[in-house]
């Protein structure tokens, strides 16, 4: 049998500018594209998780476009652990291609994977995809990581060029697809999966930019670009982003696209923020962890308008707007002191575009625990905060129809109080 090479699809489900497929496609071997669909996290989410039908329509579209190229995608269902070795059963492999990965669990995967393909005499190489910018290549001038976005982005935006935003053009070499018979495709029912009717948003977000600045904080206006879903599983490139991000000199838009990479470098270089306080001294705060006033925030029934607002979208539609995510994230860690990884954990559960280092970056923000200059005692007054970017309550009355009459929520507790309690409850925890 002719040897073949394998490019694992994982967080980069596309077959355009996609760094670890064409290195793959530019080698000695025909290329057979596999995904799987790996229970070590299907098994932690609900059966009618909408990311999975996301996954799954993505795939069926990687299918045909592979079918019309006379190739196909190897579609299998399992631990990793115990699908690779059947494959290299079926298949005579000599290399694996992929795109790293920066999560706990991603990390622990592949690391496993070298040490067992190395086991095989298989060679299993790895590409950085889904940055701009990765592991050791924005430093400090003393090589340590930054902590700080700021004097990240600077040095971020110093070493961008036209290099790093360059295309894979892996289309000159998909002739190296592996020649195949039709592969079958496990069904979502199969994996004990229920397909969702949840809308998710197209790639569709140039018209967006120049208003990007003005419009981004206004959660009434469809100002943002609604991306987050495409570059968590890599149905786009982060390059096209930045690339778009700069022909519209769209400034704003381009830190935003950085912060995401600072957030995944932090998780890199610290990977104990996953579960944990960037600063240390803060795992030490009394969290209340009221489970009443935790589930009538998580059901947008807390008395304030545009923490209910933002929380009801999320679970009617799986998204939120990101000035609202920073408003409901200080609500529930500084108003109600509930642990911040509870409202992780809810987000992680709801949001379509989650992604582990920039939730947890934001969450770990809002609670003045993570990598941030600014000190514990801000707080967002949710008031305030209304006034200024939902002034005339459109946002509001969108998703709260009963704001302003006697069915609405009284609110669950008092501003003033709520800032004072948590004030003094950080202090004793950080004088310890």
């Amino acid at each position: 049998m002719t040897p073949v090479s394998i490019f694992w699809f994982r967080r980069d489900l596309r077959l355009q500018d996609n760094a670890a497929l064409y290195h793959a496609l530019k080698g000695k071997n025909p290329v057979l594209p596999l995904f799987i669909f790996d229970k070590n996290i299907l098994d932690k989410l609900a059966h009618n998780d909408a990311r999975v039908t996301f996954i799954y329509q993505t795939i069926e579209s990687l299918k045909k476009e592979l079918r019309n190229l006379g190739s196909d995608l190897l579609v299998k269902y399992g631990n990793p652990e115990e699908v690779w070795p059947k494959i290299l059963q079926d298949y005579p492999v000599k290399e694996v291609y992929t795109n790293r990965d920066y999560e706990p669990y991603a990390r622990e995967r592949d690391d496993n994977m070298f040490e067992f393909l190395r086991s095989e005499k298989i060679t299993f190489k790895t590409f950085k995809d889904q940055v701009i910018f990765e592991k050791d290549e924005i430093l400090k001038a003393d090589k340590t990581p930054y902590t700080v976005f700021t004097p990240y982005y600077k040095q971020w935006q110093a070493k961008l060029n036209d290099f790093y935003v360059k295309a894979y053009p892996t289309k000159r070499y998909f002739k190296s697809f592996l020649t195949t018979k039709q592969l079958p495709l496990p069904g979502l029912k199969d994996m004990g999966f229920e397909k969702s009717n949840l809308q998710f948003p197209k790639i569709s977000y140039t018209d967006k930019l120049d208003e990007y600045a003005a419009q981004r904080d206004f959660p009434a206006l469809n100002g943002t670009t609604h991306i987050g879903l495409h570059l968590r599983f890599g149905t786009i490139s982060i390059r096209k982003a930045v690339s778009d991000a700069i022909d519209a000199k769209s400034n704003v838009w381009l830190s935003e696209l950085a912060w995401r990479e600072f957030y995944m470098m932090i998780l890199w270089h610290f990977p104990y923020a996953a579960f944990n306080s960037f600063k240390k001294q803060y795992d030490k705060i009394k969290w209340r962890n009221n489970e009443n006033e935790f589930r009538a925030w998580c059901e947008g029934n807390t008395g304030y308008p545009i923490v209910d607002a933002g929380m009801r979208q999320l679970n009617q539609t799986g998204w939120m707007h990101n000035r609202v995510r920073m408003v409901v994230a200080s609500f529930l860690s500084k108003h109600l002191l509930i642990d911040w990884r509870w409202g992780e954990a809810y987000f992680a559960e709801k949001l379509l575009d989650y992604e582990m280092a920039s939730n947890v970056g934001g969450w770990q923000w809002a609670a003045g625990s993570g990598n941030d200059a600014a000190p514990y005692f801000r707080v967002f007054n949710p008031e305030l905060q209304t006034k200024r970017f939902d002034p005339k309550f459109e946002y509001i009355k969108k998703w709260v129809p009963e704001f302003g009459t006697k069915k609405y929520a009284q609110p669950i507790v008092e501003h003033t109080f709520a800032r004072e309690r948590v004030l003094k409850v950080f202090k004793e925890a950080l004088a310890t």
